[in-house]
């Protein structure tokens, strides 16, 4: 089947009449063909989207709400089905697929109720007889450019919050997930969202996404992706409100006093759930000397009961692409070369001879001047590091370039927080794995994570508004600020 992109309120055909295939990774087999779209595409999205954005905006925004509620009850009737659809195109197991979509009914249920919030805030002028406050606006025509390893949510945790601001959207989805994001934007259309509030264009981020990033018309720009794409979009954009999630190089540090079967179980969910492939994917363990080698033994008789296979079946799906699959082996021979040892795993594997599967794989004897211990691999590979205690273990964890998630397996509290006040990190779980983000909280991190955005909750209306300071004199005369007379 041919998909098509959709603008002001119709599904198009892209100008350059050509398409492109979206496959099954666990099959190799298409789901069908999408428009490659070109800069003419982006342009008349953006433009729909200009045009639409004085009505849009004008609205209040307890109106806009109700269409938010419309797109989450039906996003509830069609959970399932959007769930089978993600374990066919993305590949990560059913039950993941669902918390994937209920993410997306979560943020906007969330958003929808701040239709009737959208605080800004009063304080008292420095003058007699004058009033001073704060308004929320919306930034105009925003641009969303999303990956594809949350193609339900992570859309949805833009979408959501930049329409109850009142903006209106252009919005690229990922190259390797695009029927994921057609199937949301259908949902979208049902809610009778007026024409032009909400554009799609699939196609290449070279096609696509520099015509977004670089037009006049666009305010501003929402992006998850890779660190070196998110530096470029930051040199292309020129004054554009820009937010940036650029993933992670995250750690579970286990203690000695933990429960070793709890910390386990959290570091194989979080080290090898959606197959390595989250940006709070915890793909660093940092281990008290002291419990070091029962840990490891835990861990891998844990792991080999794990399945590959199909989504709808096994524990762990495939992997996206080829590409991502070459990736992995290829940071595991850098790992033996850089002299970790490999307890399991690194093999890429077929099933019924097709599929981009990879083994869950587990390093030790780690140091964290490894590539695997700084770089952000996306796939199911775990680096084991010894610390002598837990100081030397928190320093670890520093010890890279990124900052989104940090985890502790801890009963003593002041290690706890220790991690919580020394950690660089935007999101930090105590007894619990790196991953789990609930919708009304913030959601992003520091260093080479981002560039101080932060996705839902109230974060995410700061992203998709700006804030107007209001002063209102009635004292009749003109009255001057800072003691000028």
């Amino acid at each position: 089947m041919v998909y098509k992109n959709y603008i002001n309120g119709k599904w198009l055909s892209s100008d350059s009449k050509k398409t492109f295939d979206s496959l099954n990774p666990a099959t190799e087999q298409g789901v069908g063909k999408f428009q490659k779209s070109d800069k003419i595409d982006v342009k008349k999205a953006i433009k729909s989207a200009k045009k639409a954005f004085p009505v849009w905006r004008d609205m209040p925004a307890p109106e806009r709400a109700k269409y938010l509620w419309k797109i989450r009850d039906c996003l509830i009737k069609e959970k399932e089905r959007l769930a089978k659809i993600e374990v066919k195109e993305m590949g990560k197991v059913l039950k993941e697929t669902r918390g994937d979509v209920q993410e997306a009914i979560d943020i906007f249920e969330y958003m929808a109720g701040e239709g009737r919030r959208l605080f800004g805030y009063t304080t008292k002028s420095e003058l007699p007889d004058k009033f001073a406050m704060t308004v929320r606006n919306p930034v105009g025509v925003c641009c969303l450019i999303t990956p594809w390893n949350f193609p339900i949510a992570i859309p949805a945790w833009k979408i959501a919050p930049a329409l109850i601001c009142g903006n209106t959207i252009v919005f690229k989805p990922s190259s390797d997930t695009p029927l994921c994001a057609i199937e949301l934007a259908k949902i979208i259309e049902k809610s009778g969202l007026p024409k032009g509030v909400f554009n799609l264009v699939t196609g290449s981020g070279k096609d696509v996404g520099d015509e977004m990033i670089t037009n006049p018309d666009v305010r501003a720009i929402s992006f998850t992706g890779s660190k070196k794409i998110g530096e470029l979009i930051l040199k292309k954009a020129g004054i554009k409100k820009v937010g940036l999630e650029l993933g992670g190089k995250n750690v579970i540090i286990v203690d000695k006093d933990v429960d070793l079967e709890l910390a386990v179980e959290g570091v194989i969910w979080g080290a090898f759930g959606t197959t390595g492939q989250r940006c709070t994917a915890s793909s660093r363990v940092v281990v008290h000397k002291n419990i070091k080698k029962k840990f490891e033994d835990m861990l891998v008789k844990r792991v080999r009961k794990l399945k590959l296979g199909s989504g709808l079946t096994a524990d762990i799906g495939p992997l996206i692409n080829e590409t991502a699959v070459k990736k992995s082996a290829s940071y595991v021979s850098i790992g033996k070369e850089e002299g970790s040892r490999l307890l399991h795993g690194g093999k890429a594997r077929k099933i019924k001879g097709k599929g981009y599967f990879f083994e869950p794989t587990i390093f030790t004897n780690c140091k964290s001047e490894m590539k695997i211990c700084q770089e952000e691999i996306f796939g199911p590979i775990v680096s084991i590091i010894e610390a002598k205690n837990m100081d030397e273990a928190t320093k670890i964890a520093n010890d890279v370039d990124y900052g989104l998630s940090n985890a502790v397996y801890t009963r003593d509290m002041k290690t706890a927080f220790d991690v919580i006040n020394k950690g660089e990190t935007g999101i930090t779980y105590i007894n619990s794995s790196t991953i789990g983000a609930e919708v009304h909280l913030p959601f992003g991190g520091v260093k080479g994570t981002g560039n101080g955005t932060r996705e839902a909750g109230i974060e995410g209306i700061n992203e998709f508004s700006e804030t107007k300071a209001v002063y209102f004199d009635y004292s009749g005369k003109l009255q001057k600020a800072q003691g000028i007379e």
